[in-house]
C-alpha cells in the first residue's frame, strides 16, 4: 500500500478544481517474444467533486475474450477518513462490448464493470487486476499506446519487461524515459508521467494528442515491418473465390464505358457502403487480422478491415488494383514514429485505389465515391502493400447555396419557402441523412433547424431524389413564421439569408472561443446565400446593413467574403446576398492562423447576424 493524501472538501472559492485526480497509476507488462504476456494494473482515483464521484464510481476493464482472460481484480472504496470497502461480487459483471451488439462475429470484446459503493467527493478508488494475453493482436508483435486523462495525474508508472533480444522502441512525448534496466535475460523500460489540471479543450479543437503528452511503445521497429505484418495477417483465400468474382461482374454489368474502372469501382464502392453493415469497433481492440471475404458477403456486416478486405476483393475481380490504407479515425493528424494500434493511433484501416489515385472509405456509409469523411482526410496513411507512409487529400470540393424567401403578411407573420443545394462532399452525406430517415423524421429535421435559427413557426420540408448516389442534392422547406414583423412600433428583423447550417453557423462554429490557444479544425468550403424578404404595405424600412465587399476588411489570407444588400421600394423586397469562401489547404490550423484572421471573421459574423429595422407607418 501507499500513503492515501488527504482530500480537500469543495467549497464554492474552489471552482477551477478538477473533479477528480489520479493519484497513482502503474502498469506492468510482461511480455513474451510471441507477444503473449501479462498485464498488472493497479491505480487508485479520488474524487474531488459530486461531479467526480460520476466520473470515478464506474470504472471498466477491457479485454478480448477469446485471447485475453482477467485472473485477478480487486477493488475498493477508501473513504476520506481511511475506512476501506470492498466491492462485492455482484457490483463487478461482465457485460457485451456495446459497439459489437448484433454481431455474432464480434462477440469476443468484454467489459468487465466495476461498480463501487459509497463513493462521495474525498473518496477514492482502487482498481487492481492481473490480464493474460495468450496470443498476440498482432503474431509475434506487442505495440501499446498511452495517452494521459484529462484529470491531474500525481504518479503514473509504466513498465514494459521484455526478453534482452527483443528491443523495445518508443516515442514518448511528455513521458520520462528510464534508463533500461537488463538482468537474468529481459529488460524493463520504464516511464513515468506526471500532470496538473489541463486547461480545457477549446470548442472546435483538434484533439490533445496532436500536440499534448503520448506515449508508442512497439517491438515492430518501423512502419514498413507493420504494414508487412499486418499485410501477412490480411491474406485470405477466399479473396478469389468464383462465388465473389460472379458478384462483382453482376455489380459491374451494364457500365457505360466497360473499359472505365471508375464507373465499376463507384457501382462496388455504393454497393457496399449501402449493404455491409459497419460495425464501429476501432483496428487493434480485436484481432488485427480481417474476416473471409466470402463470410463477409454472406453476413452483409464487418467492421473496418472486413469492408476493405472485401471492397479490395470485388475490385481486383473486375481488373482494378486496391489495397488498405492504415491511419487514424479521428481528429488527429499525425502518427507516432513507431508504429502501433491506439485509439489515437492507427486505428482504422481504408482502401487506395492507385490506377484511379484516390482513397475509398465504404465504413462511411454517407460519403459519395470520390470523396472522403473529414475524419480521415489530411492523416498520414500507411499503405499496406507498398509498405510506405502517404497522406490522404486536406481538401475536396464542399459547397453549399440556399434561396430563401419569405412573404410578411398584413398581421406580421409570414410564409417561406428555403431551397439549399449541397454539392461535393457535402451532397451525399445530406441525402444519406435523409435516406435514412422516416417521414416523420425528416420534418422533425426541418423543424429543429428552424428553430436553432431563432425563429417560430412550422416547416414542411420535401427532398430530391433519395436513390442518386452522387451528384448535387436539393431540400425545399416551406412553412409559416411567427410575429416577424410587428403592425405597431419597430420591429428589428434578423436579415436572414439562410436558416441554419449556413454561412452564419460557420462562422459562429469558428468563433466559438473569442482567443484560441489550441489547433483547430478548419476544413474549407464554398457557400452562397441569397434571400428575398417581401414587406407589408404598413412597413418603412429605415435601416438595412451595409454591403461588405473585399476591400473592406472583410477577407483574410484564407477566407474570402462579401455581403450585399438592396430595398425595392415599390415591390417592398429586400434582397440579401452573402457569398463565403474558406479555402485553408490543410484541416488543423494553428492558434496564430486563428489570430491573423480573427478581426475579418468578427467583421463577417456581425454581418452574418445584421438586422433590418422595420417601422410601422403611422396609421
Amino acid at each position: 500500500m501507499f500513503a492515501l493524501a488527504s482530500a480537500q472538501a469543495q467549497t464554492p472559492a474552489d471552482e477551477d478544481i478538477s473533479p477528480a485526480t489520479l493519484e497513482r497509476d502503474v502498469h506492468l507488462f510482461v511480455i513474451q517474444k510471441d507477444g503473449s504476456g501479462q498485464e498488472h494494473d493497479d491505480s487508485t482515483m479520488r474524487a474531488n467533486t459530486t461531479a467526480g464521484v460520476d466520473a470515478v464510481a464506474q470504472r471498466y476493464v477491457w479485454f478480448n475474450k477469446d485471447i485475453e482472460s482477467i485472473t485477478a481484480l480487486t477493488a475498493q472504496t477508501i473513504d476520506a477518513d481511511g475506512s476501506v470497502h470492498e466491492v462485492a461480487p455482484g457490483g463487478i459483471r461482465d457485460v457485451q462490448e456495446p459497439r459489437s451488439a448484433g454481431a455474432p462475429t464480434f462477440q469476443d470484446g468484454v467489459l468487465r464493470t466495476v461498480i463501487f459503493p459509497g463513493v462521495q467527493p474525498g473518496a477514492r478508488v482502487r482498481l487492481a487486476f492481473d490480464k493474460r494475453r495468450a496470443q498476440a493482436l498482432q503474431a509475434g508483435t506487442f505495440s501499446y499506446f498511452v495517452e494521459p486523462p484529462a484529470e491531474p495525474v500525481e504518479f503514473q508508472r509504466l513498465i514494459f519487461d521484455l526478453p534482452a533480444d527483443l528491443p523495445l522502441y518508443a516515442d514518448a512525448r511528455g513521458y520520462e524515459a528510464l534508463p533500461p534496466v537488463t538482468e537474468n535475460g529481459r529488460t524493463r523500460y520504464t516511464f513515468d508521467f506526471r500532470q496538473g489540471q489541463l486547461p480545457a479543450l477549446e470548442a472546435g479543437a483538434v484533439a490533445r494528442v496532436n500536440w499534448g503528452a503520448r506515449l508508442m511503445v512497439s517491438t515492430v521497429p518501423d512502419y514498413a515491418s507493420f504494414a508487412a505484418r499486418y499485410r501477412e495477417a490480411a491474406a485470405d483465400p477466399t479473396a478469389t473465390d468464383p462465388a465473389i468474382a460472379a458478384f462483382a461482374q453482376a455489380l459491374t454489368a451494364g457500365v457505360t464505358d466497360p473499359g472505365d474502372p471508375r464507373e465499376k469501382a463507384a457501382r462496388i464502392y455504393d454497393w457496399m457502403r449501402l449493404n455491409i453493415r459497419y460495425v464501429a469497433l476501432f483496428l487493434g481492440t480485436t484481432a488485427a487480422a480481417p474476416h473471409r471475404a466470402i463470410d463477409i458477403l454472406r453476413d452483409r456486416y464487418g467492421d473496418c478491415k472486413d469492408h476493405v478486405a472485401l471492397f479490395t476483393a470485388l475490385l481486383a475481380a473486375v481488373g482494378i488494383r486496391a489495397e488498405g490504407a492504415l491511419l487514424n479515425l479521428g481528429p488527429v493528424y499525425s502518427l507516432p514514429s513507431v508504429p502501433g494500434y491506439g485509439e489515437e493511433a492507427i486505428n482504422h484501416v481504408i482502401a487506395w485505389l492507385p490506377d484511379l489515385g484516390l482513397f475509398a472509405d465504404t465504413s462511411s456509409g454517407g460519403v459519395a465515391f470520390g470523396f472522403l469523411p473529414a475524419g480521415v482526410m489530411d492523416r498520414p496513411a500507411l499503405l499496406v502493400d507498398d509498405g510506405v507512409l502517404v497522406r490522404t487529400p486536406a481538401t475536396q470540393p464542399r459547397a453549399r447555396s440556399a434561396q430563401l424567401d419569405i412573404e410578411v403578411g398584413e398581421d406580421g407573420n409570414a410564409s417561406y419557402r428555403y431551397r439549399v443545394e449541397e454539392a461535393g462532399a457535402l451532397a451525399e452525406t445530406e441525402r444519406n441523412t435523409f435516406r435514412r430517415a422516416t417521414h416523420q423524421g425528416a420534418q422533425q429535421i426541418a423543424a429543429q433547424r428552424l428553430r436553432q435559427t431563432g425563429l417560430a413557426g412550422t416547416a414542411r420540408l420535401t427532398t430530391g431524389a433519395l436513390d442518386a448516389t452522387s451528384g448535387a442534392f436539393a431540400t425545399t422547406t416551406d412553412g409559416t413564421l411567427d410575429h416577424v414583423v410587428w403592425p405597431d412600433g419597430t420591429t428589428a428583423l434578423p436579415a436572414l439569408s439562410s436558416l441554419s447550417g449556413g454561412i452564419a453557423s460557420q462562422l459562429d462554429n469558428w468563433l466559438a472561443v473569442p482567443r484560441r490557444t489550441q489547433p483547430w479544425a478548419c476544413i474549407s468550403g464554398d457557400f452562397e446565400e441569397h434571400a428575398r424578404i417581401t414587406l407589408p404595405a404598413f412597413a418603412r424600412v429605415t435601416d438595412l446593413p451595409r454591403d461588405l465587399s473585399r476591400d473592406t476588411a472583410a477577407s483574410a489570407a484564407s477566407l474570402d467574403y462579401t455581403a450585399h444588400y438592396a430595398f425595392d421600394r415599390d415591390a417592398r423586397t429586400v434582397e440579401v446576398t452573402r457569398r463565403l469562401s474558406a479555402h485553408f489547404g490543410r484541416q488543423m490550423c494553428a492558434p496564430e492562423d486563428f489570430a491573423q484572421m480573427r478581426e475579418a471573421l468578427l467583421r463577417m459574423q456581425r454581418d452574418a447576424h445584421a438586422q433590418i429595422v422595420v417601422r410601422a407607418k403611422a396609421q
